[in-house]
């Protein structure tokens, strides 16, 4: 049995050397909801080292792309409640979580479980043979997995009564020190809905005010265009009168229209004709110039009266002729 504290910087052929940080590792940094929700002049960019007491730990199949979803399930079922703060890593193709109960951070909001450290593929991880151990305030804390069954398991008590039982167990033993290891944050999925919210809220007034500036410098401009440009109607003004005035002509030319003239000619005719027992068969007006042609009796080929025509070639059956006149 060995105990021993991992140093700060893995050296070269050390256990977890050349182990990436897992992908669940929440960095200490804002981004860009704490500066659209308005929360860096309170962000903490180091949070400090607590152990809660209702800690809780395990490991759940991997799923791509639903890690928050199920590590957020596992610990609400674990801690019997969805206030809950959470962190994870992802290494052989599970998740690897630590997590507590919100109310457990009462007296400490700011703060990281140095424990969290010790999660495959974070800074004081060497292998699933090591024991994991970190004590403050007379709790202590242990991290193992079960050499039968390869389970996470997590220890928490009395510093006096939890460590004789590890340090009996056969295994090499490593101390994690919090000023070393690298913070691992908590997780919290009702807050971050809250700081989308909260963003969001901010990010539509800003639009708001934004699209008001502009609209604002719009019609200022467009005030100032009203009332510092000269307006030349002149060119439209003659546009307009010669408009008005060529529609005027054409009304008067639509109004001098000859249908009345030719109805009171084609009425001749058919007067005409019928004495004579003659028909009308054409009455054409094109440019101005009128045609007609009528069927008369043979004796009246030469035409009678108003009507004056050319015979046409032909006699029709029932014996009269075809007669073409003008005007």
């Amino acid at each position: 049995m060995a105990f021993f504290t991992k140093p700060s910087v893995d050296v070269k052929g050390k256990p977890g050397a050349d182990i990436k940080l897992g992908a669940g590792v929440n960095r200490s940094h804002s981004g860009i909801l704490g500066y659209l929700s308005g929360e860096n002049a309170k962000y903490r960019p180091e949070p400090s080292p607590y152990l809660p007491q209702e800690l809780i730990g395990g490991s759940i199949p991997h799923v791509a792309g639903m890690e928050e979803e199920a590590v957020w399930n596992a610990a609400c079922q674990a801690c019997g409640t969805e206030k809950v703060h959470y962190c994870y890593t992802i290494e052989g193709k599970r998740l690897w979580y630590l997590a507590c109960p919100s109310t457990a951070l009462a007296s400490a909001p700011d703060s990281w479980c140095p424990l969290a450290a010790a999660l495959p593929g974070n800074s004081e991880y060497w292998d699933r043979e090591t024991v994991y151990i970190y004590e403050q305030e007379g709790l202590a804390s242990a991290l193992r997995w079960d050499p039968e069954t390869g389970r996470m398991q997590v220890f928490m008590g009395a510093s006096r009564t939890l460590l004789p039982r590890i340090q009996s167990m056969d295994a090499n033993f490593v101390t994690i020190n919090p000023e070393v290891a690298t913070p691992v944050p908590w997780k919290n999925r009702q807050l971050h809905t809250e700081r989308l919210s909260r963003a969001g809220a901010k990010l539509l007034l800003l639009v708001g005010i934004a699209l008001n500036l502009v609209i604002f410098v719009v019609l200022a401009f467009q005030f100032v265009l009203t009332n510092t440009m000269h307006r030349d109607l002149s060119a439209a003004r003659l546009e307009t009168e010669r408009a008005s005035s060529q529609l005027m002509v054409n009304a008067y030319n639509a109004l001098q229209s000859d249908v009345i003239k030719h109805f009171v000619r084609i009425q001749q005719l058919l007067d005409e004709l019928r004495g004579i027992n003659g028909t009308l068969v054409k009455y054409d007006v094109n440019d101005g110039h009128v045609t007609w042609e009528a069927y008369v009796p043979q004796a009246y080929g030469a035409g009678i009266g108003t009507i004056k025509g050319q015979v046409l070639p032909g006699i029709a059956p029932d014996g009269r002729v075809k007669i073409r006149g003008g005007g």
